[in-house]
């Protein structure tokens, strides 16, 4: 039986992604992981974390034997130096995703792994970028994407992902939440098992607005959403006061948390498992997962990053893989 095989793109080349996907060689996993990087990067980051391996070219028809690493190269633009940025290699970063989604649409690869990349040097290159999320969103022509983190036995999706928070409640809409809601249960459903699923919401304003007094999005726009959906079947809960939302009497009466922007929830969940933890992309018509953190230019090439999320992602992605292929 051929194993699926997975893409794990490298990231950053300045970062710890290149290190943190050299780790791979060492595991036997239910997979075949082929990382796509410039082959020079990971031989030299390989040589100077003292490693023992042998990069091979991805060939569809051969697995790779222990201590073999598959390779698909893709050229960095220009050399590249652990824990220097350089906006010179911003394409070829965002290259390495084209060829991972390419891929994956066209049934080369059955997910795709994303190590890290640094949003403000692709930006220093000229290049508009706010994240993977809505990078590979734009990339499959998908309207709409859900940015969901697990890890620590929680789970917690965004309505709104990568924007300031003066920008916050304006891009709440009654629209924008029930098209999150509904590609959240979808994928709670098909891609995590979970035949029922229970969802937790928190609310936009400090104690849930306090009836009005503290913001009336609670009472506007997130409240009718939630009734409406509810009539539809789905298992909600809330809108919940989210300096209570965490905690683990309330967090037992769900699957899943919906935070309303990124820093109202990530930091629980990050507190939770940081460093083991798996971002997901719900939504895109292919499987996507990412670790937990950022490049970490100051651990690059330093024997120091750790695998743990990397291998959690990777564990996720072939979990997904397997529900999809149930449906």
């Amino acid at each position: 039986m051929s194993l699926p095989v997975i893409a794990v793109t490298s990231g950053e080349p300045a970062g710890i992604g290149p290190d943190i996907c050299l780790a791979l060689a060492a595991l036997r996993p239910a997979c075949r992981a082929v990382i796509l990087a410039d082959r020079e990067l990971l031989a030299e980051r390989a040589a100077r974390l003292g490693l023992t391996l042998r990069l091979r070219a991805f060939d569809p028809g051969r697995a790779p034997t222990t201590g073999e690493l598959e390779l698909l190269h893709l050229p960095l633009a220009a050399p590249a130096t652990a824990g220097r940025l350089d906006p010179a290699n911003s394409p070829y970063v965002l290259s390495l995703l084209d060829r991972a989604v390419a891929g994956c649409m066209d049934g080369s690869f059955a997910a795709m792994v994303t190590a890290p990349v640094h949003k403000g040097v692709i930006n220093d290159a000229g290049i508009p970028f706010t994240g993977h999320t809505e990078y590979l969103a734009a990339l499959t022509s998908t309207p709409r994407v859900v940015m969901m983190l697990a890890g620590g036995g929680l789970r917690v999706a965004l309505a709104t992902t990568h924007l300031a928070l003066a920008e916050v409640a304006a891009a709440i809409t009654r629209e924008s939440l029930d098209t999150t809601l509904r590609i959240l249960h979808r994928a709670l459903r098909q891609r995590f098992g979970l035949a029922a699923p229970r969802i937790l919401i928190a609310g936009l304003n400090p104690h849930g607005g306090e009836g009005g007094h503290l913001g009336r999005e609670e009472i506007e726009i997130i409240c009718p959403v939630l009734e409406e959906l509810r009539s539809a079947g789905m298992h909600l809960d809330g809108p919940l006061p989210a300096d209570t939302l965490f905690t683990p009497q309330v967090l037992a009466r769900g699957d899943c948390v919906l935070a309303m922007y990124h820093d109202q929830g990530l930091p629980v969940l990050k507190y939770a498992s940081f460093g083991a933890g798996v971002n997901v992309t719900l939504g895109l018509p292919i499987v996507r997962t990412s670790v937990d953190h950022g490049t970490a230019l100051h651990l690059a090439g330093s024997g120091e990053a750790r695998s743990g999320s990397l291998l959690a992602a990777m564990e996720m992605a072939l979990e997904m893989v397997h529900r999809s292929s149930l449906r």
